[in-house]
């Protein structure tokens, strides 16, 4: 057994990195890191809700993140380094310190009930997870959704969170119409890993057995298998694979690990307390596949890889994908049911 550091109970970092926007460092002494350490909510003050994109290898242009920070606490995190913008730290600060938009219905509700707006899918979140703990009490997620529901704006989700099959019946509602897809995110199926890594959500039998419920409902569910980590969980792409197929995925795709900076810091020390004896091979591969580097932003290239281990794990999932006789096709969300309200105020904010 390798020996293990010790650090706070629930989370996958004692760390707290420099924030690269922070003109003043501070450096705490040496000491053990506490056993515990809460989570602190704050209310976000945003005045819109809708965020843009327009990266050329990203499947949608328009996204909605009720929570920022994420107490799922994921070692890996690509979405780390977004604390830094509020001056925390892409570390423990991003699990602990959440911000939460306690009036995204209402602002989404504006947002639909514009001229302007175009009807279009609406992903859930892109940035952290709509379904952390913190949405079992608040609920925002699930506001959202009635919104869509009732302009008949489609939606597509991302989560690692079984908390989802609370709100099939509106996930039902806006499937009848082919105006929804959920994915959950898959990263191994070795329990034990999983929350070690993933400290804070659904186990990957939890993950697999929402799968299956959402697709006895009659949801379009898939399965992300995300992230692959080189020398670590690559080898497990086809095992995914089958097992998303056998839970009644309609599709599967993969990601590999992208560390970037702020994430690289939180992630290599996580290898050292947990696996230090793995940290020098997925360390190497990951380099290899990221062109020398911890991270590669180049469109094209962030999502895939390049060089030998992303061939390796290509060929992984083409394997697994034939073998389990998965359909690739794309499963394509409606827009011509969108339906206007013209601004009317909804009673769905009150859950």
């Amino acid at each position: 057994m390798e020996a293990r550091r010790a650090h706070a109970h629930g989370r996958s970092t004692d760390l707290n990195p420099p924030v690269r926007f922070a003109p003043v460092r501070f450096e705490r002494d040496a000491e053990p890191p506490p056993k515990r350490v809460d989570t602190v909510f704050y209310e976000d003050s945003s005045v819109s809700v809708i965020s843009e994109n327009r990266s050329p290898d990203l499947p949608f242009d328009a996204s909605l993140n009720p929570y920022r920070g994420c107490e799922h606490g994921c070692a890996y995190c690509y979405a780390r380094p977004t604390h830094e913008y509020l001056g925390w730290s892409a570390g423990l600060d991003f699990e602990t310190r959440i911000l939460v938009k306690s009036n995204a219905a209402a602002l989404l509700e504006k947002a639909l009930s514009a001229p302007a707006w175009r009807p279009r899918p609406l992903f859930f979140s892109g940035v952290t997870d709509p379904y952390q703990p913190v949405e079992r009490q608040r609920q925002i997620t699930r506001a959202c959704l009635a919104v869509l529901a009732h302009f008949r704006n489609p939606a597509s989700l991302i989560t690692k969170n079984s908390l989802v099959l609370r709100d099939r019946d509106l996930l039902t509602e806006l499937a009848e119409w082919g105006g929804v897809t959920v994915s959950l995110s898959v990263t191994t199926l070795d329990r034990d890993l999983a929350r070690r890594m993933e400290p804070r959500t659904a186990s990957p039998r939890q993950r697999l057995e929402t799968v299956a419920a959402l697709a006895k409902a009659g949801i379009p569910v898939g399965v992300i298998a995300a992230p692959m980590i080189p020398g670590l969980t690559d080898t497990e792409l086809p095992a995914i694979i089958a097992a998303a197929k056998d839970a009644g995925a309609r599709w599967v795709h993969y990601l590999p690990l992208r560390l970037p900076r702020g994430t690289d810091t939180v992630f290599l020390d996580w290898l050292d307390r947990e696996l230090p004896g793995k940290r020098a091979r997925v360390e190497d591969r990951l380099r290899s596949l990221r062109g020398g580097g911890l991270n590669d932003t180049t469109p094209g290239r962030r999502f895939r890889g390049t060089g030998l281990w992303a061939q390796t794990l290509r060929q992984l999932y083409e394997l697994g994908v034939r073998r389990s006789g998965f359909n690739a096709r794309p499963h394509t969300l409606r827009t011509d049911a969108f339906r206007p309200v013209g601004g009317k105020q909804l009673d769905l904010f009150n859950p």
